[in-house]
């Protein structure tokens, strides 16, 4: 009850962030961590854990992603809505790429790692305001080399920001021919090869770390996934619900708008530490 009592402010903002990030995943595919990992990062940052609050933001997000993206994922197959040749061929590459992004994070330093993920987010942001799904690069889904190329660099800059694959899955797909409501579909499973092993590279590469939030395993703070992964698991079937219901068009300029704003306030706090 003390616990309580003390930190149901936390828990509280910790439950909102939760629901708002599975309604996000399942109606956008990004698996939520482009929600996720601002909140924690303030969130551990005024907590006093400076230098690993982006770490640990990171890698609880990706681990939250497993569970988030696989719920994701089934309620869109349900739909018709999943490429399982596309997740196949990609899959593999994609998890190739998270395990060498969130290694390559061990040796980044927070404030780095704060603004890589401030920049990347801005440009995402852009892309959601004014991106369109009727652009066109390649006619349909690259093979051989260049897939691996580009699975294993989404892969790694995805685990990087702690991110699902669909922030960049989604773009993806639809430059290449694909329906949004497929892309949306597809890039959620991404998210499960994002995450399932960025989050063990995550507990490895934080294993025996000094700075750690309480209750942390490696750079995965437990009471923040359990809390978060369970909410997010419950709203990712609504958020899908409402991809297939409704134009986005306009939600994900309102989104874009949101992410860049918190995307400049992390690098300007980043900066300014």
């Amino acid at each position: 009850m003390d616990f309580l009592a003390d930190y149901w402010g936390l828990l509280a903002a910790l439950g909102a962030v939760g629901l708002f990030a599975g309604l996000v995943a399942g109606l956008f595919g990004i698996g939520g961590g482009a929600v996720i990992v601002p909140v924690l990062f303030f969130l551990f940052d005024s907590l006093g854990f400076g230098e690993r609050a982006m770490h640990v933001a990171v890698g609880t997000s990706l681990a939250t992603i497993i569970a988030t993206s696989a719920r994701s994922v089934a309620a869109h197959n349900q739909r018709g809505a999943v490429d399982w040749e596309v997740l196949k061929g990609w899959g593999p590459w994609i998890m190739v790429g998270a395990v060498c992004g969130m290694t390559a994070s061990a040796y980044i330093s927070g404030r780095g790692l704060t603004v890589l993920f401030g920049l990347v987010a801005l440009i995402v942001a852009l892309q959601f305001f004014f991106g369109r799904p009727d652009w066109r690069v390649f006619e349909d889904m690259v093979t051989g080399l260049l897939r691996g190329v580009l699975a294993v660099s989404m892969g790694a800059l995805s685990a990087l920001m702690g991110i699902g694959g669909g922030t960049f899955g989604v773009t993806l797909m639809t430059i290449s021919g694909r329906s949004i409501h497929q892309a949306v579909g597809t890039a959620a499973g991404f998210g499960v090869a994002i995450g399932l092993p960025g989050a063990f590279a995550a507990v490895f590469a934080g294993w025996g770390r000094d700075g750690l939030p309480p209750a942390s395993f490696g750079y995965v703070n437990l009471p923040a996934f359990f809390l978060i992964a369970s909410l997010t698991v419950a709203m990712a079937p609504v958020g899908a619900r409402l991809a297939h219901n409704l134009d986005g068009t306009r939600l994900k300029r309102l989104f874009g708008i949101l992410l860049a704003i918190v995307a400049i306030r992390m690098i300007a706090v980043a900066i300014s530490g």
